[in-house]
């Protein structure tokens, strides 16, 4: 379950300094060290935003102006634009077994889990369990604030100490970061010895979410990505046909510059991915529409030649 705001805030830290923060009014300021300067974040409507907009995409006057709000525009769907949105982009399979074997992990520890959701303005596919159970705790943040995060930051620089969460979950984030490396790097330092990480993200997708898009991992790049990590499962995560059906709207809407053509075409091929349960993982993944990677934090990073290996030993 989501912790409270309250809550979450005593163990928020400087984003830059990782240094503790003390509340203020509306204000968080860092505990200054060795006579560095104090740094101050705002409280927007209830939810600390812990960015160095210095370095970060955001930029800080329209984060104030908004009051936090997403820069990108999301439709909403009732009726029967709602049951369409359904057909074609339907929870993956997938996704709730993985999310079942994170929790199976979480599970043979003592006490309660806490869990880092990046990227939680909205609860991913899969993850309604996990927020469900009582045994988790969840701290979740996003670009933008939503009732469903805690706080507002940028995953280049989580404002949380090292060693704090024993899971950490980025579903469909990666493709929105400049710097990969470094975002996996900060959920390494977050992430108690032997904790577990479990990430999905994009391969052979069109571009989603516009000037806030930006890369894509095939399954052993994203392997490599998640190299300080053990492995327990890595994949795909949406097949072949779901990649077809969504290749179809982008082909039809260039072709005709019409967005609703796309549509169309995306509808007319929407048994595509059914047939991707017929697909054996050996063939899907180098024509996946999503990979995914389910790891244990270590210190021994696995070599390039490792790679290699791991990539021939899929097929």
């Amino acid at each position: 379950m989501l912790v409270s705001v309250e809550d979450c805030i005593a163990n928020l830290r400087c984003p830059v300094s990782k240094r503790p923060l003390e509340k203020i009014g509306d204000r968080l300021l860092s505990v200054p060290a060795n006579g560095d300067a104090r740094r101050e974040y705002r409280i927007i409507d209830g939810r600390p935003v812990l960015v160095d907009f210095e370095t970060s995409v955001l930029q800080e006057s329209t984060v104030e102006t908004t009051a936090a709000a997403s820069q990108v525009e999301r439709a909403s769907y009732s009726g029967m634009s709602q049951l369409i949105k359904k057909m074609l982009s339907p929870d993956k399979d997938g996704t709730r077994k993985h999310i079942e074997k994170l929790r199976e992990q979480l599970a043979t520890l003592q006490g309660k889990s806490r869990v880092l959701v990046i990227g939680g303005g909205s609860i991913g596919q899969g993850m309604q369990p996990l927020y469900e159970d009582p045994q988790t705790e969840i701290y979740s943040f996003d670009i933008y604030a939503t009732p469903n995060v805690q706080f507002v930051a940028d995953a280049h620089a989580i404002p949380i100490e090292e060693g704090f969460f024993d899971a950490v979950v980025i579903q469909a984030v990666l493709e929105h970061v400049l710097e990969p490396e470094k975002v996996v790097s900060e959920i390494w330092r977050v992430l108690r010895p032997g904790g577990i990480v479990y990430a999905d993200t994009p391969f052979m997708q069109q571009v989603h979410e516009g000037a806030y898009d930006f890369t894509r991992f095939t399954e052993s790049g994203h392997r490599y990505l998640f190299r300080r990590f053990d492995l327990i499962e890595s994949g795909s995560n949406g097949g072949p046909g779901l990649q077809l059906m969504w290749s179809a709207d982008y082909f039809v809407r260039s072709l005709f510059r019409s967005r609703i053509a796309g549509k169309i075409a995306k509808l007319a091929f929407v048994w595509a991915q059914l047939l991707d349960r017929f697909i054996p993982e050996e063939y899907a993944v180098d024509g996946a529409s999503g990979v995914y990677f389910l790891g244990r934090k270590t210190d021994r990073a696995i070599s390039p030649q490792e790679i290699i290996e791991h990539y021939q030993g899929a097929q």
